[in-house]
């Protein structure tokens, strides 16, 4: 039992990450599944409004519970929710990519073209938030 405790301790914001990022996928899916399946929208345009509701979720959820962000000033705050929708622009754009080789070029099924893409995004996202967003350095601390 000790041991299991230790590797919770050491994995306790991956482990929450896959959580909270698996709630993101979630919602991500979910919406473009309304949108694009039901609603009979173009894909791209679904992914893109999946993909802007999906943020705002994972934003709140990443900076409370998984990489417990605490900014000192608004400004703190500014800079890092600009850093993290920057990051999540970034791989917006490998979203779309493979949405589109996927689905225009490969005339593959956009659900499991979507499923296929947001396994890429989560991984893509995590190092983002971990390495570019979420930082934990003393100059943000100061501010």
């Amino acid at each position: 039992m000790k041991r299991l405790m230790q590797l919770y301790y050491r994995y306790k914001d991956v482990l929450a990450y896959l959580i909270f990022g698996g709630l993101t996928t979630l919602v991500n899916l979910v919406v473009f599944f309304v949108t694009v399946t039901l609603g009979g929208w173009n894909y791209q345009v679904g992914n893109v409004l999946a993909w802007f509701l999906s943020v705002l979720f994972a934003y709140v959820t990443n900076r409370v519970w998984v990489f417990h962000s605490h900014f000192t000033t608004l400004r703190a705050l500014g800079q890092e929710t600009f850093r993290f929708f920057s990051a999540r622009a970034a791989t917006l754009v490998l979203d779309v990519g493979i949405m589109w080789i996927g689905v225009s070029l490969l005339q593959q099924n956009e659900m499991l073209t979507k499923l296929v893409d947001q396994v890429v995004v989560v991984v893509a996202n995590y190092f983002f938030s971990k390495w570019f967003v979420f930082t934990k350095s003393k100059a943000a601390a100061k501010e």
